[in-house]
């Protein structure tokens, strides 16, 4: 959507909006960090974010992926930054056609500052002197695809202080095919509200954003007011001066003043805000909050259960299978070269193949040492399943199979979930069932207002070899149950007939067909099983050869069985959770011992020996599905049933 569609809906409902910039980082934990902060800073409620362009070399080909993850797997409407600096024609068109690519409609053109080697900026041969002439160039080009907006200077810029000749470029950038302009930062909120005026004498009718610099020390304050040549109005050198050591007080005191501006901005019909971020989140967030501007949580319903994509041919796209649902960005990154887009129905459209596990985006997150950290040295299956319990009780942020942390909408079947994990059963998915709550519900609410919303109860998770057969069993027993079990090796079986999808969440509206936003299938269900087995691999591999962590992770990977149930009875809240009654994984306290020979035969790629009889219980093979003369010779125990 374009920008000036987003500030023409604003001045109709006069409702403010305000939008953030981002800046690239240099090293690839800076980038994970600031995808988790952008993630994070999406539930203020931005209209649009803004990526900054550094000219040549690796930054600006990693402004270009910034640009496609915030549309794409995070569903922001995206500027992206681009400059004359350092950029020949060519450059620039691969830039605008990456732009594209990703699905992104906004530029912020600007001829950019010069590199810090010189000091005087000079245009590349081949390339735009000017920000008029990149606009000239974008709009020959693209025709109104992009809405392009440029920068203005109400208090000049380093290399010209005349203000009416400043003024006079801005108005050429905007006859050249600009639809909105971003103002540099500033302080004094009567010298921007003038510098308007000024504008508007001139012809310029264009939407302008102010841009606002959130105070975050005394230090950067002065620094950056030094930088931009901006006025600092006395009053906040009186306020700020006596506290300038302490950035605790800083920040209240820049927040208080920060804030008083911008209510004067909005009072002053100017209904939109841009936000220097700093790519830090705490002192934009607590104007915003200053100003009454975050919406509450629960107020703001989804348009579908599962963040919306904003990537080229996703924005009609809506159906996805259930299994993704705690790792949005491997979903948007395994289906990123699909020519089309499930919409309506799941079968309508799909493409069968997902991308390969290599891709960015899609293994393991975070370091190793981080990994151990999070989640510590498991010796038991007891110590793992206590992860998933911890996990459960909003104690962790995180687990292999899942980026985010639990959401409220557990909360029904939270007390299950915990019962299951501390038996032994490794639940790494789930949904409740619901029976037509209101679509603005402030947990279970998506789509129109005035609709209804419905939820089959579901279950994922990992299933020790030697409960499987009576699970089933028990699954089998109930027509309403559908199910789903695969081992690492890829041996299915299925209840579930032709394995066609099966819609577990729906929603009623009037005047529309009913919505079945997420379903469960076979084909999704296999892909996703290589992920996530792949995801437990890699975990187990963030510790030592000879490590029992990594051996204990690796067998449960290696045995167990990555099982899903449906209750297609959507009436039935808990009956799910019933068919676990009275079972319980063996030998959840014993200790996996590697003996003295482990590391050798642990880089060697040998099975290491276990010492103290644990590995029948830990690395037993199910036979379910596969004949018994297939099937290794292992002794199994009966499920231990608990009275």
């Amino acid at each position: 959507m374009h920008i000036k569609d987003k500030l023409a809906e604003a001045n109709r409902t006069h409702q403010p909006m305000f939008s953030f910039e981002y800046y690239v980082p240099k090293t690839a934990q800076g980038m994970q960090n600031l995808y988790d902060r952008i993630d994070k800073m999406h539930a203020f409620g931005p209209q649009f974010i803004d990526i900054t362009w550094n000219a040549g070399g690796r930054l600006s080909n990693l402004t270009c992926e910034m640009v496609n993850v915030a549309q794409s797997v995070y569903g922001l409407e995206t500027c992206m930054h681009l400059t004359c600096t350092g950029m020949p024609k060519e450059k620039v068109d691969n830039a605008l056609k990456e732009a594209y690519k990703a699905g992104c409609q906004n530029i912020l053109a600007l001829r950019g500052d010069p590199p810090r080697e010189k000091e005087k900026w000079e245009a590349v041969s081949g390339g735009f002197h000017y920000a008029k002439d990149l606009v000239k160039h974008i709009r020959s080009t693209y025709g109104d695809y992009f809405d392009i907006g440029v920068a203005g200077y109400p208090e000049g810029c380093d290399d010209q202080e005349d203000p009416d000749l400043l003024l006079e470029h801005l108005k050429e950038k905007v006859d050249a095919g600009a639809s909105f302009i971003i103002t540099q930062m500033f302080y004094d909120v009567d010298i921007f509200l003038d510098w308007v005026k000024k504008c508007r004498a001139i012809g310029i009718t264009v939407p302008i954003i102010p841009g606002i610099m959130p105070i975050q020390t005394y230090a950067s304050f002065m620094r950056r007011a030094q930088w931009t040549k901006c006025r600092i109005p006395p009053k906040w050198l009186e306020l700020l001066e006596p506290v300038k050591n302490d950035d605790v007080a800083v920040r209240d005191v820049g927040k208080d003043l920060v804030v008083e501006m911008c209510q004067k901005i909005l009072d002053s019909e100017i209904l939109y805000l841009h936000f220097y971020t700093m790519n830090l989140a705490q002192a934009t967030r607590m104007i915003l909050e200053g100003l009454d501007l975050i919406p509450p949580a629960g107020v703001a319903t989804p348009s579908l259960p599962w963040r919306q994509s904003l990537g080229l041919n996703r924005k009609d796209e809506n159906v996805r299978p259930i299994f993704w649902k705690n790792r949005n960005k491997s979903y948007v990154q395994r289906t990123q070269e699909w020519d089309e887009f499930p919409n309506g129905r799941w079968g309508d459209s799909r493409s069968p193949a997902y991308g390969e596990l290599d891709a960015y985006g899609i293994g393991l997150r975070g370091t190793n040492e981080q990994n151990i950290k999070l989640w510590g040295h498991p010796k038991t299956v007891r110590d793992i399943s206590s992860l998933f319990v911890r996990y459960v009780n909003g104690e962790l942020s995180s687990l292999p199979w899942s980026d985010q942390p639990i959401t409220a909408e557990v909360d029904s079947i939270k007390e299950q979930l915990l019962e299951l994990n501390k038996r032994g059963f490794l639940t790494i998915n789930s949904q409740p069932a619901v029976n037509g709550v209101g679509s603005s519900h402030c947990v279970f609410g998506w789509g129109p207002k005035n609709g209804y919303v419905y939820q089959k109860a579901y279950l994922e998770l990992l299933v020790h070899p030697e409960l499987l057969s009576e699970l089933i069993n028990r699954i089998e027993r109930n027509p309403d149950l559908t199910y789903y079990s695969v081992d690492e090796k890829g041996n299915l079986k299925t209840n579930s007939g032709d394995g066609g999808p099966n819609a577990v969440t729906w929603g009623v509206y009037p005047g529309k067909e009913i919505v079945q936003p997420t379903v469960v299938e076979s084909i999704s269900f296999l892909a996703w099983k290589d992920e996530a087995y792949r995801l437990g691999k890699d975990w187990a591999s963030c510790y030592a050869a000879a490590s029992p962590s990594r051996h204990l992770i690796k067998s449960v990977m290696e045995s167990w069985h990555l099982v899903n149930i449906v209750n297609n009875d959507f009436h039935d809240s808990l009956g799910i959770f019933s068919l676990f009654d009275g079972l319980e994984v063996p030998g959840l306290d014993q200790s996996m011992e590697i003996s003295e020979s482990a590391e050798e035969e642990a880089i060697s790629g040998e099975k290491p020996a276990i010492t103290n009889g644990s590995a029948k219980a830990l690395l037993a093979e199910a036979t379910n599905g596969v004949p018994a003369a297939a099937a290794p010779a292992v002794e199994t125990s009966r499920p231990e049933i608990i009275n």
